[in-house]
């Protein structure tokens, strides 16, 4: 079972696993502040939940390429969203700061 490292905890998953839906299984939410109530719910619409990870996961569909291209996200960040990813084997994820995540400092 593959391993979702994120704010210190580690959490397991079956594999093909939606990243958004592991993190709220396990209490721990991909958005900051106010977005975690005020999101699109996992529909790529938004862009509340994006967050970096390092590890196997799945290729970006359209959908999420579309969304993380326009305005607060940068399609360089290297960002994904939570909702759209897939955990496939062990990742480490991490939240930046902003309403959507946004502020990667690099």
């Amino acid at each position: 079972m593959p391993t979702v490292s994120y704010r210190g905890r580690e959490m397991e998953c079956e594999e093909g696993s939606v990243l958004r839906n592991v993190l709220l299984a396990a209490d721990e939410t991909p958005h900051n502040g106010s977005a975690h109530y005020l999101n699109c719910r996992g529909n790529a619409v938004c862009g509340t939940c994006a967050v970096e990870v390092e590890g196997d996961v799945s290729e970006q569909k359209s959908s999420e390429r579309n969304r993380l291209s326009k305005p607060p996200h940068d399609p360089e960040s290297g960002l994904r969203l939570a909702c759209q990813t897939r955990v496939l084997g062990d990742v480490t994820v991490r939240k930046h700061g902003g309403f959507w995540g946004q502020k990667v400092e690099r």
